[in-house]
């Protein structure tokens, strides 16, 4: 009995050996007794499979992560997409970071590099989805990103936000869609991506509530002051934005806006005020801004609801208790009301305590 008892526990310690050494190297033990029979017989080449992945994800992500697909179709194009190993994923990154464009806030190209190795892992993951791939045979997985950097990013002091504001408002060919453009984030905190997917159907004129639509498919309900709803739907009227699931941010001559309106108003504001562009300033700027406010005026957890960023990382970093202390859309409306200096509907929600 006792000799049986040994050899339970020696194996029960083998198997814990065993299962660390697979944690270690990266393995699932279902794929060393997966059916073979199910991977494919032909595995596509880059070229042919990059285009499949691209419609399967966001409008987001394809934005994010269409120049760093065209970078590996045209470095491997031909290949199958299980050719390439971790040593050859890396050395592409470096490649790409060795490549990055050189701008004011340029910081070796480590972001480049970083966002490469991440749409590599985008374009596996979907690979073990569709089993052309095992997961112990994704050799982006096995490429470490970059160490990030700290972020140069900061708030804008009262009078730079001003300066930045009178150029865009009095410069360009539509300072009117700039102005606007400017203040939408500015009391939002929203990301480029969430105004370009602002659609007529997403404006609560009631509730003075905006449907924000960002990155990682996250998505809220974030208070705006009635004057901006008041402008929002005016530019929307005004310039042909009829469709309620169309874009509702357009140019003149009514064709939705892209990416390239923020980099052409930055370049402009750069050009008048050097100091925005040897800083290289831009839309994120203004969420830092206007975050760094909300969190000194009214705390972390009204902040981070106002930035819509998932309650889990604060979970992580605060313990249980940040569970308890999630802050609430009419919080939200009340620090906006205190910015704008604009009453809101939503913001009457009070808390226990309270007159």
């Amino acid at each position: 009995m006792a000799a049986q008892q040994s050899r339970c526990a020696d194996r029960a310690d083998d198997l814990a050996a065993a299962r660390l050494l697979l944690e270690r190297l990266g393995v699932d033990p279902a794929d060393l007794v997966a059916d073979q029979s199910e991977c494919p017989t032909s595995v596509p080449t880059f070229s042919e499979y990059i285009p499949v992945v691209a419609a399967a994800v966001s409008l987001g992500t394809r934005s994010t992560y269409a120049s760093y697909w065209k970078h590996l179709e045209t470095s491997w194009g031909s290949r199958r997409i299980d050719e390439p190993t971790p040593s050859e994923v890396k050395q592409l990154a470096e490649e790409v970071k060795a490549n990055a464009v050189s701008r004011n806030n340029f910081r070796g190209g480590t972001g480049a590099a970083e966002s490469f190795i991440a749409a590599a892992r985008c374009l596996y993951h979907h690979a073990e989805d569709d089993r052309l791939i095992t997961r112990v045979a994704n050799p982006a997985a096995r490429v470490s990103k970059p160490r990030r950097l700290p972020s140069p990013r900061r708030a804008l002091t009262a009078l730079e936000l001003t300066e930045i504001n009178g150029v865009a408002g009095s410069t360009g060919d539509d300072p009117e869609l700039d102005s606007l453009l400017l203040r939408l984030h500015t009391e939002t905190a929203c990301r480029r991506g969430g105004a370009l997917q602002l659609r007529p159907r997403d404006l609560d004129r009631h509730q003075c509530l905006i449907y924000l639509r960002e990155k990682a498919n996250t998505s809220r309900w974030q208070p705006v002051s009635p004057s901006l709803m008041a402008h929002l739907i005016s530019h929307g009227e005004g310039r042909g934005a009829v469709d309620p699931d169309e874009p509702l941010l357009r140019y003149r001559r009514k064709r939705p806006i892209t990416r390239r309106r923020y980099d052409h108003l930055w370049d402009r504001v750069g050009r008048h005020l050097p100091w925005v562009a040897h800083q290289g300033i831009s839309t994120h700027w203004l969420r830092h801004t206007t975050l760094t406010w909300v969190e000194r005026t009214h705390g972390y957890a009204v902040a981070q609801a106002y930035a819509g960023h998932q309650s889990s990382t604060t979970l992580n970093q605060a313990g249980t208790t940040a569970t308890y202390v999630k802050a609430s859309i009419h919080d939200v409306a009340a620090a906006l009301a205190v910015l704008t200096r604009e009453p809101h509907p939503v913001a009457g929600g009070g808390s226990l305590g309270e007159a």
